[in-house]
């Protein structure tokens, strides 16, 4: 795994910069490691057209420091980069953290 800068251009939190995401596309989730410690996880459903957003899930003793809203963040830009998947929340905490940033709403699916 390679470290990844935060594509957006903002600087992180204390700690945010000893990251590492990672796309595992064969496990249907992206990661976040800080160090060798898996700290969050959010897993997806891919149907070629869509992405699901299944389960934003933070290791318990990680909790509390911004993690899951930096993975969210960063599949998110890489889905938006790609531009060729659109984004279903299925996880309430992917929803909350699109109605907190809305200006990233243009990647969701739009309803039928």
């Amino acid at each position: 795994m390679e470290r990844e800068p935060h594509p957006r251009g903002r600087s992180y939190p204390v700690g945010m910069n000893d990251l590492t995401f990672s796309h595992e596309p064969d496990a249907s989730r992206y990661t976040l490691l800080r160090g060798d410690d898996l700290v969050s996880v959010l897993d997806y459903r891919d149907d070629g057209r869509t992405v699901a957003m299944t389960r934003a899930y933070t290791i318990p003793s990680f909790r509390g420091h911004g993690y899951a809203a930096e993975l969210v963040d960063r599949a998110v830009t890489e889905l938006e980069r790609a531009g060729d998947r659109a984004v279903i929340p299925v996880c309430w905490y992917v929803a909350d953290w699109f109605a907190d940033h809305p200006d990233r709403r243009g990647v969701l699916a739009r309803s039928a």
